[in-house]
């Protein structure tokens, strides 16, 4: 692994600790911050990794898109921003799934994810449509994409050799887990608390694998 991804990925650990600190002391200027900065981490880290052509474009256009996201995120109860946050995460996961294309996929294996991914959809919207409210088609429309993107990561991850691929999609769809039981189902601490690493973890470590490091 080169350098440049654990010096992110270190620094990317601090501030996501850091956050939690301050959330947990109700400082929500220092917790925005300290997010803005962790996940400026791993779009710098795309930027300098050094992948070219068109991998190299879609990784940092994914990561600037998830940079986004939790910028938009940020404010706990302001519905459009978190609105405008679902929808660049989601343009973010489309990026991602056509990022792994490039890399190559095997069918088989992507067959077998997309129904195992199929499986877990059905699951999870049965769980949050009766608490979307107005945001239904959106939530819809979200789940099917990050799950796309996991079954795509999972053939990428066949085709390429790197697990790395498969285990940072599934990460960073069992993280929007916290997201979505946060926003609509039950608020609670631990949904951050475990939610948060998981995501800036999965999110490091697609950047990582994406860019060959």
């Amino acid at each position: 692994m080169g350098t440049l991804a654990i010096v992110c990925g270190v620094g990317c650990a601090v501030f996501v600790a850091a956050l939690l600190v301050f959330r947990t002391l109700e400082n929500a200027v220092a917790a925005g911050a300290c997010k803005v900065a962790a996940s400026t981490c791993f779009v710098v880290l795309g930027v300098f990794s050094g992948a070219g052509g068109t991998t190299g474009a879609l990784l940092v256009l994914a990561l600037v898109l998830c940079w986004l996201g939790d910028v938009l995120l940020i404010p706990d109860d302001a519905k459009r921003a978190f609105l405008l946050g679902l929808v660049s995460f989601l343009l973010g996961h489309a990026v991602f799934a056509v990022l792994f294309l490039v890399r190559g996929i095997e069918p088989p294996v992507l067959g077998i994810a997309l129904v195992a991914a199929g499986v877990a959809g059905f699951a999870i919207l049965r769980w949050l449509e009766p608490h979307a409210g107005s945001l239904l088609w959106p939530v819809r429309a979200y789940v099917v994409t990050i799950l796309g993107m996991v079954a795509l990561a999972a053939g990428a991850s066949a085709h390429t050799g790197d697990p790395r691929l498969a285990v940072g999609a599934v990460a960073f769809a069992v993280s929007d887990v916290a997201v979505a039981r946060e926003r609509f189902v039950a608020r609670s601490p631990w949904n951050p608390r475990w939610g948060l690493p998981l995501y800036y973890g999965a999110v490091w470590l697609l950047a990582a694998s994406a860019a060959g490091s």
